[in-house]
């Protein structure tokens, strides 16, 4: 694909949204659409960007990504409609919020912002790059590592005039479990609390499926469920403490266990039977042969 000029990327987008505010006054589905009624659309959206950045389907992840622009021009043409905000406001406040929350990035008193960090200046663009691609010595503060900008943004959050009022309200509670779980776990980790010791996780771990295993004895099902969760919930806090994403991880174990039961439901019909009258075991055989051409086919790779 040609890299396209900075010029080049302006004009597209406003072609995009030449062509959005067209069909919102002529196409019919498009002028009846609300918030409510496109929601649901942005979620199937969402999760099918979120499938082809699981495969690294590069022309998908470019073909979802569109869909998803798609939407938010949308959404900034209805505000719009009741001058309530439009894409420029959308556009500003989060330039201003990245800005604000990366404090190498300031305001001066002119109301320009600057930098802190002496191996970056504002071009004259108005956009933040480095003086040289080499590493240059310079005086005051080095420059940040990756947690300590992941800390410094939330505790700025709680600067900002319109921010979250308490550490975890910023977590939305729509968010699918393991993810929020993930992400209420790594806000109290920006705040301090969190395990001294990542390895100091796998005796809480073995202490809530002990109790899991315990209720599951007693055949408390409520009971039993609150274990679970909790034991689900200390398995996310480990492998966020070892740097897994455990979303990701599963959905992992899900294509996988999907290839393998596919290829032994095709063996099955191969030789004229069906799962009824096929043995568990004649099915593990056929579940550990899919295994064993994955793990050449990596192999070959």
């Amino acid at each position: 694909m040609t890299k396209h000029t900075r010029l080049e990327k302006l004009e597209a987008f406003g072609r995009l949204l030449d062509v959005q505010d067209r069909l919102r006054k002529e196409c019919p589905w498009d002028r009846k659409q609300t918030n409510e009624s496109l929601r649901p659309n942005t979620i199937e959206e969402v999760y099918e960007l979120c499938d082809a950045l699981m495969k690294n389907d590069d022309r998908n992840i470019c073909k979802e990504l569109g869909d998803v622009l798609e939407h938010v021009v949308f959404y900034a043409m209805i505000g719009s409609e009741s001058d309530k905000f439009d894409i420029a406001d959308v556009c500003n406040q989060l330039a201003d919020k990245l800005m604000f929350r990366h404090d190498f990035i300031n305001w001066n008193a002119e109301g320009h912002w600057t930098v802190s960090n002496p191996d970056m200046e504002i071009n004259a663009n108005g956009q933040v790059e480095y003086k040289s691609s080499k590493t240059t010595e310079h005086s005051g503060a080095a420059p940040k590592t990756s947690g300590e900008v992941k800390t410094t943004w939330e505790q700025r959050k709680q600067q900002e005039k319109d921010g979250n009022e308490t550490v975890l309200s910023g977590v939305p509670e729509a968010l699918p479990s393991m993810i929020k779980a993930y992400r209420i776990q790594d806000k109290a980790r920006n705040v301090g609390f969190d395990w001294k010791h990542k390895e100091d996780v796998w005796s809480k771990v073995r202490e809530e499926l002990g109790e899991l295993e315990a209720e599951l004895r007693r055949e408390d099902k409520e009971k039993s469920t609150d274990e679970l969760g909790d034991f689900f919930f200390s398995i996310i806090n480990a492998a966020r403490l070892y740097h897994l994403n455990p979303d990701n991880a599963l959905e992992r174990t899900n294509q996988k266990f999907v290839r393998r039961f596919n290829y032994v439901e095709q063996q099955i019909k191969k030789q004229g039977k069906t799962f009824s009258n096929t043995s568990l075991e004649e099915m593990d055989a056929l579940w550990n042969e899919a295994k064993k051409k994955e793990h050449a086919s990596s192999a070959e790779e």
